[in-house]
């Protein structure tokens, strides 16, 4: 009998249905709504039971309400259910017949300070000295060229940001991370905690750490800045790609040595590159204007707050300068690359004039910004990614238009309202995008498309704030909760969010390859586009792919250090991601 019962209970087993439930691992706010999505080789015809985890009771059941859009992947039976109706806080998990979710928590602090863990990334990018390593590295950047002077002159560019695993520094990301971090300094001060001094040692400085590493950007943006019309916006090149290693031993060679001196590009406005591949440029405007918002919105909260008003001083009188300096010379300036073609291809920069003069306005009251916000905001209007189903590389960027917010708050209200309808435009373009699949995503899968994701989450929030309208809330959530693990992979997005849950572990990073260890609260790349995956150089699995039975013709994913394309953390895009994971945290 012993034996029979055995093998009913195999033949049980064998003949269960295999469901997958993909949840936000980590957790919802009561008030959410909240959809689960199930996935199954055959129908699922049983309802499926939300059970509390702590008593084991069964607190609620659901009928799974079958998808009518695309599915991707090898379950084609794909089904949610909306348990927005259960507010009460616990932790919980999803029952399909012999198959259930991992935990998930209910709660009003569900999202805990994790905005802490974004910011403790980004200390661990900084270059110069490195808190995470200890260590202090690239104290010979840089030697400049395309400047008006001899070309590898010495200036002293040390300090910024690591971009993502290469050492590169990039004003492009940099400055559009640092107006970030004041912005969501200004828009959720009380979620900041003050836990680090201004150099990331763990000893409290009576300043929230999101404005020591707002500092740390506006400080390498003045040094790039040393003289009224002159603008660096890049230290080193593709030369840097040499594999994994420790910063303060750089094997990279610049024409010194190996972990010597580096480039520095100066804006020039024209096309650049010292190798075979050239950039393109018609101006300075983006990188003139966007330093110039940061700057100014530096020196209008270290004034407000009291901080340092010589710094204040120093902030404001760099941001007239590159302001001015972007209106002489209108247009883009991209990133350079040396061996290979993969560069940053921004090509806007009437946002970038938007953003530095609706900021510089707030700043000085001179009206004459404000007329010129208005201006650049008509000529930018709502172009950007949300209105494209394609794009080059970091094409437009930054990946929302946060100048629009800026000028939202000292706009007339003919105006404002035109800036409402912008944002709405692309709102709903995203939105129709997202009607076409299971997940109701509406991001297109390119390179870094976890940053758009953000930043649609972003604009949202904004347009909410902004209007007090959320009818766009609902879809909103299921971007957000794609990055947190409802998607076919079941994974965060987060390096280490949720802490013991499915998060990006073997990065494209340093510390990963170094020492075995993966920093907590990086945003990666992000799934990309089949058809893009399979043509990027250098990209090799260095493992069995644990999510193969959820990859797709459509868009792929790995956790493997050697996907640069898909598990690399970004920089730009974990400080683009600070606003978004402070809103959600705490009660709100």
């Amino acid at each position: 009998m012993k034996h029979t019962a055995v093998l009913l209970f195999l033949i049980s087993f064998l003949n269960a249905q295999e469901v997958h439930i993909r949840v936000n691992l980590v957790g919802y706010l009561p008030a959410d709504e909240k959809v689960a999505l199930l996935m199954s080789k055959q129908p699922i015809e049983d309802k499926a039971s939300l059970v509390d985890v702590r008593t084991n009771q069964v607190v609620a059941t659901y009928s799974p309400m079958a998808i009518e859009r695309k599915t991707w992947g090898a379950y084609p039976f794909q089904y949610t259910i909306d348990f927005s109706n259960l507010m009460k806080s616990g932790k919980y998990r999803i029952k399909s017949g012999a198959s259930q979710s991992i935990e998930f928590i209910i709660d009003t602090h569900s999202y805990g300070e994790y905005q802490e863990d974004l910011l403790a990334f980004m200390r661990q990018q900084r270059c110069g000295y490195n808190p995470y390593f200890d260590i202090v590295c690239h104290q010979s950047d840089g030697r400049i060229f395309y400047a008006p002077v001899e070309d590898s002159t010495y200036y002293d560019f040390t300090g910024g940001w690591h971009d993502a695993g290469d050492q590169l520094k990039y004003l492009i990301t940099g400055s559009n991370a640092t107006a970030r971090m004041l912005l969501a300094y200004e828009l959720a001060k009380d979620k900041f905690k003050d836990q680090v001094d201004e150099i990331g040692h763990p000893y409290p400085n009576g300043i929230v750490d999101v404005l020591d590493e707002a500092k740390w950007g506006l400080e390498w943006i003045l040094k790039l800045h040393p003289k009224k019309d002159w603008l660096i916006h890049q230290i080193a090149d593709d030369r840097d790609h040499r594999g994994f290693k420790f910063p303060h031993q750089d094997n990279a060679a610049y024409g010194w040595g190996p972990n010597s001196y580096r480039a520095a590009y100066f804006a020039n406005g024209q096309p650049q590159g010292l190798g075979k591949w050239k950039s393109k440029a018609t101006g300075v405007a983006n990188l003139a204007g966007r330093s110039a918002a940061a700057l100014a919105m530096g020196a209008r909260i270290w004034k407000q707050t009291g901080l340092d008003e010589s710094f204040a001083t120093r902030c404001k009188q760099a941001a007239i300068e590159l302001y001015q300096l972007g209106k002489a010379k209108e247009g883009y300036q991209q990133g350079n690359s040396y061996g290979a073609p993969y560069r940053y291809n921004e090509d806007t920069w009437a946002d970038d004039m938007e953003w530095g003069a609706a900021e510089l306005f707030r700043l000085t009251g001179d009206s004459t910004y404000l007329k010129d916000a208005i201006h650049y905001a008509y000529l930018i209007k709502e172009e950007g990614w949300m209105a494209r189903d394609t794009m080059m590389h970091y094409q437009k960027y930054p990946f929302m238009n946060a100048a629009h917010y800026s000028l939202f708050q000292v706009a007339p209200d003919s105006v404002k309202a035109q800036l409402l309808l912008w944002y709405q435009a692309n709102i709903e373009k995203v939105l129709a995008r997202g009607k076409t699949n299971a997940y109701g995503v509406g991001v297109p899968f390119l390179w870094c498309s976890n940053n758009l994701m953000v930043n649609f989450i972003t604009q949202v929030l904004l347009y909410e704030q902004m209007s007090g309208d959320r009818q766009y809330h609902a879809a909103m959530l299921l971007h957000r909760d794609w990055l947190l693990g409802r998607n076919p992979w079941g994974t965060s997005m987060f390096t280490g969010i949720p802490r013991d849950g499915e998060t990006p572990l073997d990065v494209h990073l340093p510390p990963r390859a170094l020492l075995g260890k993966t920093p907590p609260g990086g945003l990666v790349d992000g799934p990309i586009f089949r058809t893009i995956h399979n043509y990027l150089k250098g990209l090799v699995l260095n493992e069995p792919d644990e999510f193969l039975l959820f990859q797709n013709d459509f868009v792929v994913y790995h956790d493997d250090i050697g996907d640069y394309a898909t598990n690399e953390p970004t920089m730009d895009g974990t400080a683009d991601a600070i606003l978004m994971m402070a809103f959600w945290s705490g009660t709100n």
